[in-house]
């Protein structure tokens, strides 16, 4: 048994499954699991309980991604590819996980995202494979139909239904660019602008603490420890059979008969391996672990989105940067304690847009959140008076980074390489991706609003001087993945097989985003819930469920980027405001 000097106790107890970290996917499967009174559960998780207002209050979706007390705070290296630049990893360290401090937007990715899984090597996780779970683990507020569910845990709706006139506007302008309408993108077709979703239930962030481990924890098969930080596996050959965490200064052991399952993250699941001697060789002696069992894959193909934000002042005095001071902040509040309605009740990103960066790309690659607001992530403006933005960035990036511990402590912070922007068709990707994006905002359904360009305000002819600015301005969309890839048996850096075991060791899973072999194009929530969803039914031997529908692809996409031609053409530069209503 995996021992530590100092501290160490006896053995807690035994249960059949234990699962690592309470977050997007640990909560579904502490609740999946535990449906069969016959199954015990333990289930532990380093932060505490998600109980804080500003966790439940949508809008106030910045405090706790800023809180230390509900994020790991983790850091990245120097990018190389970012002049050097250090980028945070806002990750959640709370009952819910990042569920319970992210942006709460609701995208499953492109089908195309999935099916490309399955030619990776992950057999049984095309999108027709993957559609029921996401069924299963969804309630749309559209109620149930062949793409979407209506009775699942994970409440989904558009928030306060677009009420601001700057959510259609922007939808109007991207159809007047060419692009077309999608009600709905995550049914029968993503591509093209509308309405956008969030996990909001009644006004409140709806976690997969709320969602899943709430109703599970009135269960006595059903275990959970807070405050508990896992710092290894226990190996009995190769045979995973327990964690040892610490809590209180103590470290406990806790057996498992059946397995292990980690749910700790793109970055908590390889550290966690890692500690344990499951990894690359050379990265456990560097940081002075011993190898118990080499698989170079582990923590390595670390994948994750960057965007920029778009903005402009707004001619209108009609934005959410009217309702920043102190009084009109308390005014909402108030309104939501009460009613859990108004402002307080949504995330704000209420329209979208998801378009293909050139022809030839059978799904798209771009993805546009928009925001009646200018604002950055902590919560302040971004400039004095009333503006709007549009957060935007390439989703299928080449660049692939990695997560290695630095020392055997669970206390050592990891170091985290993302090496974004390290190929030249990523460099490409971001050129393209401003020049469209412009002559989106552009068009004319925002002329009544689009006053003076305040970022990225560059000459977008200019590749050097666009490659600059994105240098110095991209930020984390905070869509780690794929730091343990699935794949096949004959694929070497795969760390987990298609039905999430990791290779070579029994009595252990790996269940979260670190498993996607490649990024979907989209938000990661809703795929690491679909993910615990289908794994339980393969951990409980259940058959798989498997749904064809019908879906919808751009007509002659190999010949064209989008399906009709812009109205006005993109300026070669930053508009210059015309006296008196700031229109180019």
């Amino acid at each position: 048994m995996f021992r530590k000097k100092g501290g160490d106790r006896k053995v807690l107890s035994e249960f059949d499954y234990i699962v690592v970290g309470a977050g997007s996917a640990g909560c579904v499967l502490a609740n999946r699991l535990t449906e069969d009174s016959s199954h015990s559960v333990l289930l532990i998780e380093a932060g505490r309980d998600d109980r804080s207002l500003f966790i439940r209050m949508p809008t106030a979706l910045s405090i706790p991604m800023n809180t230390p007390r509900f994020n790991w705070g983790y850091w990245g290296q120097p990018e190389p590819h970012l002049d050097g630049r250090r980028m945070d990893c806002a990750r959640g360290k709370v009952l819910g996980g990042s569920s319970a401090i992210n942006g709460m937007v609701y995208v499953r990715g492109h089908p195309r995202d999935f099916d490309s899984w399955v030619e990776d090597g992950a057999e049984g996780w095309s999108y027709a494979d993957c559609l029921p779970y996401f069924k299963r683990a969804e309630r749309w507020m559209g109620g149930e139909d062949r793409w979407r569910g209506g009775a699942g845990p994970v409440d989904t709706c558009n928030g306060n239904n677009m009420r601001n006139p700057l959510y259609r506007a922007f939808i109007a302008a991207g159809e007047e660019a060419g692009y077309g309408l999608t009600e709905d993108y995550n049914g029968y077709r993503q591509e093209g602008f509308g309405p956008m979703h969030m996990t909001v239930r009644r006004g409140e962030r709806c976690s997969t603490d709320l969602a899943y481990l709430e109703p599970a924890r009135r269960r006595s098969n059903l275990t959970v420890i807070t405050e508990a930080e896992v710092d290894a596996l226990v190996l009995s050959g190769q045979r995973v059979t327990g964690v040892r965490y610490q809590r209180s200064g103590q470290y406990d052991t806790a057996q498992a008969r059946r397995e292990v399952i980690l749910c700790a993250g793109s970055i908590g699941s390889p550290t966690i391996l890692q500690r344990s001697g499951i990894g690359p060789a050379s990265v456990l002696v560097g940081a002075g672990v011993t190898p118990q069992h080499e698989l170079p894959g582990v923590g390595e193909n670390l994948q994750d989105h960057l965007e920029v934000y778009f903005q402009y002042r707004c001619k209108a005095p009609i934005t959410v940067n009217g309702h920043l001071g102190w009084l009109a902040k308390l005014r909402i509040g108030v309104q939501w304690l009460l009613t859990r309605t108004g402002l307080g009740a949504t995330n704000h990103f209420e329209s979208c847009g998801f378009i293909r960066s050139r022809a030839g790309l059978a799904s798209p690659d771009i993805q546009y959140h928009f925001l009646p607001a200018a604002i950055r992530y902590d919560g302040r403006a971004a400039f004095s008076g009333h503006g709007f933005q549009v957060h935007v960035g390439p989703n299928k990036p080449e660049s692939r980074g990695s997560v290695h511990i630095a020392g055997p402590d669970a206390r050592d912070e990891p170091q985290i390489t993302f090496n974004y922007l390290a190929t030249e068709q990523d460099r490409a990707d971001w050129r393209t991706c401003l020049r469209l994006t412009r002559e989106i905002l552009q068009q004319p359904a925002l002329d009544a609003y689009r006053a003076e360009e305040i970022q990225p305000a560059v000459d977008l002819s200019d590749d050097a001087a666009v490659d600059a600015w994105v240098r110095a301005h991209v930020e984390t969309a905070y869509h780690p993945s794929c730091s343990c890839r699935m794949g096949a048996e004959d694929d070497p850096m795969a760390v987990v097989d298609p039905a999430c075991r990791v290779r070579g060791l029994a009595g252990l899973r790996v269940v979260d985003s670190s498993i996607f072999p490649t990024i979907p194009n989209g938000n990661l929530n809703a795929p690491t819930i679909m993910v615990a969803e289908r794994a339980a039914d393969l951990i409980l031997g259940r058959p798989m469920l498997r749904e064809d529908v019908d879906l919808w692809q751009a007509p002659d996409w190999q010949n064209r980027q989008r399906s009709g031609l812009p109205r006005r053409p993109v300026p070669p530069g930053p508009p210059t405001p015309a006296a008196g209503d700031g229109r180019p």
